[in-house]
């Protein structure tokens, strides 16, 4: 286990993130950490790769 946590303390932070987050809300709270993840995993692979809101930012700021 990291950090030599076991299973006692994973489970009481669990509690306290359905606590603070509720249950609704903690599949998005999920979803977007694990985007987050994603994204630093392949910006450290190199493959790292704008968004099309950013692309398209940049092709109407060079049209001015």
């Amino acid at each position: 286990m990291p950090f030599h946590m076991g299973p006692l303390e994973i489970g009481l932070i669990v509690l306290v993130i359905l606590i603070i987050f509720g249950a609704g809300k903690l599949p998005q709270v999920f979803r977007s950490a694990g985007q987050g993840i994603r994204e630093f995993r392949k910006a450290q692979a190199g493959e790292f790769d704008e968004d099309k809101k950013t692309k398209k930012t940049r092709k109407k700021a060079a049209q001015k």
